[in-house]
C-alpha cells in the first residue's frame, strides 16, 4: 500500500468578485519531494499559496495536510500545524538581526501565552534555550554565521533571501512554501540557491512546493512539475514530460509553437 501524500489539494476555486483566481484545481504533493508550482503570470500560483497557508478564503474544496483539513483551521495556527512560508515580497524585520529574525520564526511552537513568558514560567524559558540552539543550527546550516548579529537592513538582497527562509525552517515545518525563491538573484545565487535547497530537503526531512519563474531552477530541484493556466491545473509529471507537454508549450509560447 503506497504511503498516503503529505498534501492533498481537491477541486479549491478561488474568486475575487467575478475574477476567477483559482478554478477546480486538484492534486497531490507526496511527502519528502520538491514540487514546482508554475504557470504564466496571473495563472493563479500565489493564489493557491495563499490558500494553503490562510491568506485566503477558498469558495470551494478542501486542501489537507496530512489528512487534517485546513481549511476550517484559523490562521495563526497554520504555521503550529507545519506549514512554514517565504514570500515574493520579503516579510522580514530590518532593524532587527539575523538571529532574532530567524528565533521569531520559531514562536509559532511556543506553549506559553503572554503572562507565560512574562512571568519566566520553566517550560519557557526551555522552549527559548531549544529555540536559540535550533536558530544557531539554521544559522550555520545556510551560512550566516558572519552575520548572525547584523541587522537586516544591512544585508544584500540574496542574504535576506537566505534569513527569510531560514526563518521559516526555525517552526520545524512538514511542508515549506517558497514563492518565488529566485526572484532578484543573479546566476550564481541562483545555483547556489538550487544547491541549498536540495540540502535543506534532506537535512530536514521536509516537503517543498515551489512557486517559480525560473524554469531552469525548477526543472533542476523538483520532482514533480503542476501547472496552472488561467486558474486551472494543464498538466503534471516529471520535468522532462512538463517540457514535452503540448498544453505547457500552448501556454507558455502560444499555438504557434
Amino acid at each position: 500500500m503506497s504511503e498516503p501524500p503529505l498534501l492533498s489539494i481537491r477541486d479549491v476555486s478561488v474568486r475575487f468578485g467575478g475574477i476567477v483566481a483559482v478554478d477546480g484545481v486538484s492534486f497531490d504533493v507526496p511527502r519528502g519531494i520538491v514540487c514546482g508550482l508554475i504557470g504564466p503570470n496571473g495563472a493563479g500560483k500565489t493564489s493557491l499559496f495563499n490558500c494553503i497557508s490562510r491568506l485566503y478564503r477558498a469558495e470551494r474544496g478542501t486542501i489537507l495536510l496530512e489528512g487534517e483539513a485546513l481549511l476550517d483551521k484559523p490562521v495563526h495556527t497554520i504555521a503550529a500545524l507545519g506549514v512554514g512560508r517565504t514570500f515574493q515580497n520579503l516579510a522580514l524585520f530590518a532593524s532587527m538581526t539575523v538571529r532574532d529574525n530567524i528565533m521569531v520564526g520559531g514562536h509559532c511552537r511556543s506553549r506559553g501565552g503572554f503572562l507565560a513568558t512574562a512571568l519566566q514560567l520553566p517550560f519557557v524559558a526551555a522552549h527559548e534555550r531549544e529555540l536559540a540552539e535550533r536558530s544557531a543550527a539554521l544559522i550555520a546550516s545556510l551560512d550566516l554565521a558572519a552575520v548572525a548579529d547584523t541587522p537586516v537592513a544591512a544585508l544584500t538582497f540574496a542574504t535576506r533571501k537566505r534569513v527569510e527562509l531560514a526563518r521559516a525552517l526555525a517552526a520545524a515545518p512538514k511542508l515549506l512554501l517558497l514563492d518565488e525563491p529566485a526572484g532578484g538573484l543573479n546566476h550564481d545565487e541562483v545555483d547556489r540557491l538550487c544547491e541549498l535547497l536540495v540540502a535543506i530537503r534532506r537535512r530536514f526531512d521536509l516537503t517543498i512546493l515551489l512557486v517559480e519563474h525560473h524554469m531552469a531552477m525548477v526543472t533542476r530541484v523538483s520532482d514533480l512539475v503542476v501547472v496552472l493556466n488561467f486558474g486551472r491545473r494543464i498538466a503534471l509529471g516529471r520535468p522532462a514530460e512538463i517540457q514535452r507537454d503540448p498544453n505547457v508549450i500552448d501556454a507558455y509560447l502560444g499555438a504557434a509553437a
